[in-house]
């Protein structure tokens, strides 16, 4: 059965029927909590608890972790870039921990970024140290993945795409929004990841709806790949890709085409000039709501719920 653990600065905490209750714990982050599985599951069945309104919340994932993520990995979003599910390769790209940001901290735009995208992603949060080399199966995944959180992959689109590189556009300081919960699975409920629907508003506009079932490689793939080069350990984690539903969209094909003929410089002002007049961008104030749960509610993630900055 599921547990819905939560952070505030001071303390954990495990959502019960009656409210949240502490656990009793000296770990500080989250590789020493999952450490301590016996405080977690003592906290489950306590009756001392205090309502969750009144939780200051902020990531179940503490930094310094890494923090890797699956590029282009739903069908949906291939194609909507002019990609080919079939033939795209499973790619990942690293982020700084130095992004995470809890679920309801503001997300601060940089003054140099114009165009500021959103990305509803699952992130899988890890239990147990992978050395380079690990032999992880659909049998032992559960053993290496602790649970899930919502992420949210805020991206500096004008940064990003001319530099050809996301390590940058992606790692700004709260670029990565974590939570609310972190949710540890056992492995029956690990099999219903592709259930999973991950859902993202802007000011209450549903922009991203879909089930993981979308995705071309699922994690026991992306870990397979992931772990022939890099060792992964307790409370690292994975973002495994958004659906369809970004502000960024791909030209159509015959614009594509001409402007793949142009110099680099004309062809990257004559599409940020273009995505200038897409309202679809973040702006200033705007409400960020994601959400990843079973449409039967029996696994939930939490909503998470940020708000856009422009840094002064």
């Amino acid at each position: 059965m599921s547990i819905s653990v939560l952070r505030t600065t001071d303390a954990w905490w495990v959502l019960t029927p009656t409210g949240a209750a502490k656990v009793h714990t000296s770990a500080t982050t989250t590789a020493e909590l999952l450490a301590d599985r016996p405080a977690i599951d003592a906290a489950t069945t306590s009756t001392d608890t205090v309502p969750v309104d009144d939780l200051a919340l902020v990531s179940p994932v503490t930094a310094p972790c890494r923090v890797v993520a699956q590029m282009t990995n739903f069908a949906s979003h291939v194609k909507d870039t002019n990609g080919n599910p079939e033939t795209v390769p499973l790619t990942f790209f690293r982020k700084t921990s130095g992004s995470i940001s809890g679920p309801f901290a503001d997300v601060v735009r940089p003054g140099h970024v114009a165009l500021l995208d959103y990305e509803v992603e699952i992130g899988l949060v890890f239990g147990r140290e992978m050395p380079v080399g690990t032999t992880i199966t659909a049998d032992n995944l559960a053993e290496y993945v602790a649970g899930l959180v919502v992420t949210n992959d805020v991206s500096a689109r004008d940064v990003q795409l001319p530099k050809t590189q996301f390590y940058e556009a992606k790692s700004y300081p709260t670029f990565t929004p974590v939570g609310p919960a972190l949710v540890l699975l056992d492995a029956d409920e690990l099999k219903r990841f592709t259930d999973l629907r991950l859902k993202l508003w802007v000011n209450g506009e549903l922009r991203q709806n879909m089930t993981a079932a979308d995705m071309i490689y699922l994690p026991v793939q992306a870990l397979q790949a992931l772990t022939r080069f890099q060792r992964l350990d307790l409370g690292d984690l994975l973002l495994t890709g958004t659906p369809v539903g970004t502000a960024l969209s791909a030209p159509p094909k015959p614009v594509e085409i001409i402007a793949s003929l142009l110099p680099p410089a004309v062809k990257w002002k004559m599409f940020f000039k273009g995505q200038a007049r897409n309202p679809r961008y973040l702006k200033d104030g705007d409400v960020v709501e994601v959400t990843v749960a079973t449409d039967d509610g029996a696994i939930d993630l939490g909503r998470q719920r940020t708000v856009v900055r422009y840094a002064r």
